[in-house]
Order: structure tokens, then C-alpha cells, then sequence
């Protein structure tokens, strides 16, 4: 899909420069909150040591409302009005209507299934770690922590599949893996048959007399 508009790339790389600049700013006070805990000196938290856990839960708050809503919903508008732009539009290839439409779709989804968990169970384990602190205990305490260490790994997995969805997506891409399965298609009987004729000669003792036999024809 190519842009169309008054967007330049000019005003991509402003875009893409204040979207970064918002990220560090975001992430800056992360910085100073200390991940050692001073009781366990071998001991390192993802997030921040039971000493600053109090006043790391808003902060976490503010980065999951700040960082993930707010971007969730901009490419629910920026995807919802593609969608239907191409679903109005009638001079569209249907089939590239179509793969768009659906890599769409696969995009949102992969978004929300990698980064929900992520950002729901780090702010809820934040807070089992608070109530620990008051003397709550509950079984499901470990649960949640388990689940935020899955939601981190799938929060990382998104970065590796992303641009993977893109590559297939792409015209080019496509076309070039049809041409090389073809290719390799055409050239898998040709290697059947030099691997036939190629054998080795195959030799083996017979076991009443010990003599060799062979199984090459020209030996008989």
C-alpha cells in the first residue's frame, strides 16, 4: 500500500522523530528507580526493589495508559479508517483489498494479544507485591507472576514478528518465494535421479563362505 495525501517523507521522519522523543520521555523515569533489593543483594526486579513498589504502581499506571491505550486506540482509528476507505473504494483490486483487509486485522490482533498481558499482569503483580508487604499472602500470587513473566516474553516477540508479517505481506517478497518453490520444484526430480545413478557399490560378506559379493551388475 503506498501512501496517498499531502504526506511527505519529510513528514514521516518528523513523525517518526517525535514518537521516539515521547518514548524516552516515557521511559526516562524508569531510570531511577533502583531494581536491587537491599536484603538480597543477588536479587534483581524487572520493575523496581519492594522499597520503591509503592510509588512505582502509579508510575506503571500512567506508562500503560500512556504507552499502550493511547497507541491501541490510535491504530484502532488510524486501521478502522483504512478499512473503510477500502471498503468504499471500487477501482481497488479486490484480492489486494482483501490482503490488506487482512493484514490489518492480523496486525491489531497481534498487538493486543502480545502487549495486553504484558501491561495487565505487570501492574496487577505490582500490586499482589503491595499486599505482600501488608501481610496478604493468596496462592494465585505465584500465578500472576508467572503470567507476567509470559506477557514480558510475548511483549518481546512482537518486535520479531512484526516486521516478519510486513516482509510476507509485501508484493515482491511473494513473488520471488513463488519463483524460488518453483525452482525448487522443477530442479527435486533432476536430483532424484543423479542421486540414483550415483549410488555407491554396495558390498557385503557373505556369511557361509566369506567371500565378497557385489551388487554391481558389471561384477557378475
Amino acid at each position: 500500500m503506498r501512501v496517498m495525501g499531502k504526506i511527505t517523507s519529510r513528514h514521516s521522519l518528523a513523525v517518526s522523530a517525535l514518537v521516539w522523543l515521547l518514548v524516552f520521555i516515557q521511559i526516562l523515569p524508569d531510570v531511577f528507580f533502583d531494581k536491587n533489593d537491599p536484603m538480597a543483594p543477588r536479587a534483581c526486579f524487572d520493575t523496581t526493589s519492594n522499597d520503591l513498589i509503592r510509588r512505582y504502581l502509579p508510575y506503571s499506571i500512567a506508562w500503560t495508559v500512556t504507552g499502550f491505550v493511547i497507541p491501541l486506540l490510535i491504530i484502532l482509528v488510524c486501521y478502522g479508517h483504512i478499512v473503510v476507505v477500502l471498503s468504499r473504494k471500487t477501482n481497488v483490486n479486490p484480492m489486494l483489498k482483501q490482503r490488506c483487509l487482512k493484514l490489518v486485522v492480523v496486525l491489531v490482533i497481534l498487538f493486543s494479544v502480545c502487549f495486553i498481558p504484558y501491561h495487565v499482569f505487570r501492574n496487577v503483580n505490582l500490586k499482589t507485591r503491595i499486599l505482600k508487604q501488608s501481610g496478604v499472602c493468596h496462592a494465585t500470587f505465584r500465578d500472576i507472576y508467572i503470567a507476567h513473566q509470559v506477557g514480558r516474553c510475548l511483549a518481546c516477540l512482537n518486535s520479531a514478528i512484526n516486521p516478519l508479517i510486513y516482509i510476507v505481506g509485501n508484493d515482491d517478497f511473494l513473488r520471488k518465494l513463488h519463483l524460488f518453490t518453483k525452482r525448487a520444484r522443477q530442479s527435486l526430480p533432476g536430483l532424484k535421479s543423479a542421486a540414483f545413478y550415483r549410488q555407491p557399490m554396495e558390498t557385503c560378506l557373505d556369511p557361509p563362505s566369506g567371500t565378497r559379493v557385489s551388487s554391481d551388475p558389471a561384477d557378475g
